[in-house]
């Protein structure tokens, strides 16, 4: 588990400049008082014999330390997936982040990535310092902790969002990771103002959000998504109880707002991890950028935007479908016909107010559409139908926490999908940092520069920048878009 702190020396040097960069990175304990704290932590320095630091907050809680009301960990950003050298470690938090935990179990867990349960165990103890459920209590209570301080929710239904059956189990699984009673948060709570719930997302610096949000607005689905240069707007939810979500950035804190309107509380936790997967938000660009600096394009592309993350999705269905729509057209027109399949088959959403009305086709009525009339080509609208299908029938899904080769193989079993489909999708819906598309014309042509590079040079280039392709890709994309010369992308 230390393998993954930073030296004793940058976390020292860290905590007493407050750098936002290594927020959540580690966390600091004081002995002396119990708590432990972020990086950026404003209160006074304690003294350095009192001081323990641990890689992550669970690890923290299970030492037997509580958060800090003042500078609050459940703001910091996450920094544990994707962060361990063992594949299973990643996977199984993963899983656990999309509440894994709320009808399953540590056994259902080891199942599904392959492990037995005492292994799981192991592995968490070795690489967290803290148990699969550990991570997981963990988690509901500093959710807990926010929405108590940040919201007016009545006290039921913070604990509904939390993922707890009854407020007595509430009550005691608080006092005893807080060491204070629910209602004694609350009573911290900061004025709301606003009838919709709203959230602070914490991210590490730097992060171009205008980027971000530039090339969600390329790909807006009219009737579902609305996008300015400042906010991005959506429905979700059941189509029988349409939430509404909205995401700006704080202009003065490393933060996003998330305003949430209508929703059931126990869909919070899940509006929250959508989000935060959709903007790349838990991203640690440091580490991503060290490991890309043995290329001078890479560098480049980084000094240009050092803020660009990899955009996620809000729903992997979604985007595996759109990026079927987009083989070999430009980004407009495979917007446009996505748009006129979510008219002609997205049911509407009747208790939705305005212009966002609309919910995605559903893969069960997909796989049964007549796609005619659409601007698609006889094998695409077979391609979409076989996808749709198979989502249907489970014979595929776009959950995290699976291995990206299994579901390489699995998608591209389906006529008219490859390596190329698949890469895309596993970049944006299953969150995978090393996703590489080596047969992507546009990354060949700009690797290559006078001559294009095939598909197995580009593949063989890239190994010197794993685990962190699809950052790789994100760059060298935009950078073809600054050459002039090289021909548009047809990047869907």
């Amino acid at each position: 588990m230390n393998d993954l702190l930073p030296s004793p020396e940058i976390c020292d040097r860290a905590r007493a400049a407050r750098d936002a960069r290594f927020d959540g990175l580690f966390f600091t304990a004081v002995k002396s008082t119990g708590i432990y704290c972020r990086p950026i932590c404003p209160a006074p320095t304690p003294k350095p014999e009192n001081i323990r630091y641990f890689a992550n907050a669970a690890a923290a809680s299970a030492a037997g330390f509580r958060p800090c009301l003042r500078c609050r960990p459940e703001l910091s950003p996450n920094a544990m997936q994707h962060r361990y050298a063992d594949e299973w470690v990643n996977r199984s938090l993963a899983l656990i982040a999309e509440g894994e935990f709320l009808e399953g179990s540590v056994a259902t867990l080891a199942k599904k990535i392959g492990l037995s349960t005492r292994q799981v165990g192991r592995l968490f103890q070795r690489n967290l310092g803290a148990s699969p459920i550990a991570v997981h209590t963990n988690r509901r209570l500093l959710l807990a902790k926010q929405l108590l301080t940040e919201t007016s929710m009545p006290m039921t239904e913070v604990a509904l969002a939390s993922g707890f059956k009854s407020i007595r189990r509430f009550n005691a699984a608080f006092i005893e990771g807080c060491a204070l009673a629910p209602s004694a948060i609350r009573r911290l709570q900061t004025p709301v103002t606003s009838g919709r719930l709203s959230l602070r997302l914490a991210y590490r610096p730097p992060f171009d959000f205008a980027l971000m949000l530039a090339f969600l607005a390329k790909r807006a689905i009219p009737g579902i998504e609305k996008i300015t240069a400042s906010s991005y707007e959506r429905v979700a939810g059941p189509i029988n109880q349409t939430c509404l979500i909205r995401v700006t950035r704080d202009a003065k804190k490393p933060e996003l707002h998330l305003e949430i309107a209508n929703a059931d509380p126990r869909m919070i936790p899940d509006l929250v991890l959508r989000t935060r997967r959709l903007f790349d938000l838990d991203a640690d660009l440091q580490v991503v950028h060290a490991g890309l600096q043995s290329s001078e394009l890479l560098r480049l592309g980084i000094e240009r935007r050092p803020g660009l993350r990899v955009p996620g999705c809000w729903d992997g269905f979604e985007v595996a479908v759109r990026a079927v729509i987009g083989q070999q057209i430009s980004v407009a027109g495979a917007t446009t016909i996505t748009a006129r399949l979510v008219a002609q088959f997205g049911a509407i959403r009747t208790d939705a107010k305005g212009e966002l009305d609309r919910a995605f086709p559903t893969a069960d009525v997909l796989a049964l559409a007549s796609l005619e009339g659409l601007g698609l080509t006889k094998a695409r609208m077979n391609t979409l139908r076989a996808l749709a299908q198979a989502a249907a029938d489970g014979a595929i899904h776009f959950q995290a926490g699976q291995k990206a080769d299994d579901f390489e193989q699995k998608i591209c079993l389906i006529p008219g999908i490859g390596p190329w489909t698949a890469q895309y999708v596993a970049m944006r819906a299953l969150r995978q940092p090393d996703a590489f598309l080596a047969g992507d014309l546009v990354l060949q042509q700009v690797l290559g520069g006078d001559a294009r590079l095939s598909e197995r040079e580009a593949a063989a280039l890239s190994q010197a920048w794993r685990p962190w392709r699809a950052y790789a890709v994100m760059h060298l994309w935009h950078l073809s878009s600054d050459d002039k010369n090289l021909e548009k992308s047809h990047v869907v």
